[in-house]
Order: C-alpha cells, then structure tokens, then sequence
C-alpha cells in the first residue's frame, strides 16, 4: 500500500467501526472500487488494535468499575450490577465467536461482493430506521436482563456479513428491545471490547501462521490514525444521536446501498 491508502483505510477503520454504517464493507469497497490492493493481515491487526484501544480508554471508568466487580463475583458479591453487566457482556460475545470460528471462510469466499454489501446495507439501514421511528427507548440497561443481553449477542453475530454492520445491528436490536439511543449505543460499545479483542487476536494468529512480510510504518500509521479516528468519532456519536437520532445514518445507508447497486448493475 501507498501512504494514501494507509491513511484512507486506517481512517475509514477508525471512523467506520463505532458508527452504525459497516467498517467491513467500507474496507471492501475502496479494493472493489479503485481495484486497491488488499491491505494485508498485519494492517488489518494494526487499525483493530487502534479501534480497541480507543473504546477501552473512552469507557476505561466503566470497563474498570465492571472489572472491578466481575472479579467480586467470584467472591460471592453479586449486588453491584457492574459485576453482572459483565457476565451479560461475555456471554453475549459467545455467539459471534462460534459464527466467526464456523462461517468466516464461508462468509470471506461469498459475501464479499458488492451485490452482497449493497442488500445488507439497504436490509438493516431500513430496519435501523424502523426501530429508532418505533421503539419505546424507556428501558434502562439494568432492566434488559440476560435474556436481552443475548438477543444483542445474537445480532452481533449476524454481523460476520458484510455491510450489516456490528455497531448497526447492535443498536438496532437494543432500540428494539426498548433501550434509549444513548443506552443501546454504549452497551453496543462494551460489547465491542471483547468482539474486536477476538477479531483481533485471530487476525494475529493468521499474519503469524502465514509468516506475513511486517510493514511496521504501515502498522503504525495505521494503529495511531485508527485509535485517533475512533475515539473522536465514539465522543461525537453519543452526542449527536441524541439531538438527531440514527436517521442521518440510515439515509446514508441507503444512499450507499442504491449507489452500490447501480454500480453493480451498471
């Protein structure tokens, strides 16, 4: 890759993975599109790392606190809800994990065309816009329950394809569960930690197995623009969505997608 698209992709990486408009499709696109290069495992590891590092340090007060009491419950104290938050959260992890570990290569080998980015992408932008237009959003996350923690978890999974959009249909299933848009933004962010950890990690395992080539500069470009670039698009997210919803991003959604699909009719 060329400084270029360095910088572009780690900033698409950054911007991408916390809004609710697919990081994966839009790292897909641009080799699609303009016939790039892929950008290689050890790149795809370094703006991973940058985008974990940057939710971890933003909700570093709450993952600490839910850290904190995870541990105590392995002493028998189970009345600070910090502690069952994050059983919630590493249990509605095991779904993506099981249809990463079996669809993956299934998925890499079949959905990663852009007649495939543009239905999904048009698919859950729709429904996005249906539960932010008709959810109740009076439901607190300490009333979600364990039940509907794994009904994110579910969703989460779904996300494997590309153009559905982990943050996406995260947020859409805890709006429809009843969530407020703040509420189900940030348990859509916790449970990216341990989503991005593992998508990471197995990144890890295949640029060591293949003995991948190392461009450190690109890593390191890439890791610093990815965190950089997450972490502010995280603080103006929260902020913006409650002044004006997720219409913003579903009317972008579906933009991209009928653009998609003219490109791959044209």
């Amino acid at each position: 890759m060329d400084t270029l698209e360095i910088f572009f992709l780690a900033l698409i990486q950054g911007l991408t993975e916390f809004l609710p408009i697919s990081s994966s499709a839009h790292l897909i696109l641009p080799s699609q599109l303009f016939g790039w290069n892929d950008q290689g495992l050890t790149f795809d590891v370094a703006v991973h790392v940058g985008s974990l590092l940057a939710v971890v340090l933003y909700f570093r007060k709450e993952v600490g606190e839910m850290f904190v009491a995870w541990v105590g419950t392995f002493k028998g104290r189970k009345d600070d809800f910090n502690g069952t938050l994050a059983w919630w959260i590493l249990f509605a992890t095991i779904p993506a994990g099981l249809f990463g570990l079996f669809g993956k290569d299934f998925i890499e080998d079949y959905s990663r065309s852009i007649l495939v980015i543009a239905a999904t992408t048009l698919l859950f932008g729709f429904l996005l816009g249906f539960a932010d237009i008709k959810a109740k959003q009076n439901v607190s996350i300490e009333k979600l329950g364990f039940k509907g923690a794994m009904f994110i978890g579910l969703a989460q999974a779904i996300a494997i394809i590309p153009g559905t959009s982990r943050s996406g249909i995260t947020m859409t299933m805890g709006l429809m569960l009843g969530l407020s848009r703040d509420n189900a933004a940030r348990f859509s962010f916790l449970l990216s930690i341990p989503a991005i950890a593992m998508a990471g990690s197995y990144l890890t395992l295949k640029a060591i197995l293949a003995a991948e080539e190392t461009n450190w500069q690109a890593m390191g470009i890439g890791s610093v623009l990815s965190f950089v670039s997450a972490y502010a698009c995280i603080h103006v997210f929260l902020i913006l969505i409650n002044k004006v919803g997720m219409m913003p991003f579903v009317i972008y959604r579906l933009v991209l997608g009928i653009a998609l699909l003219a490109f791959a009719f044209g």
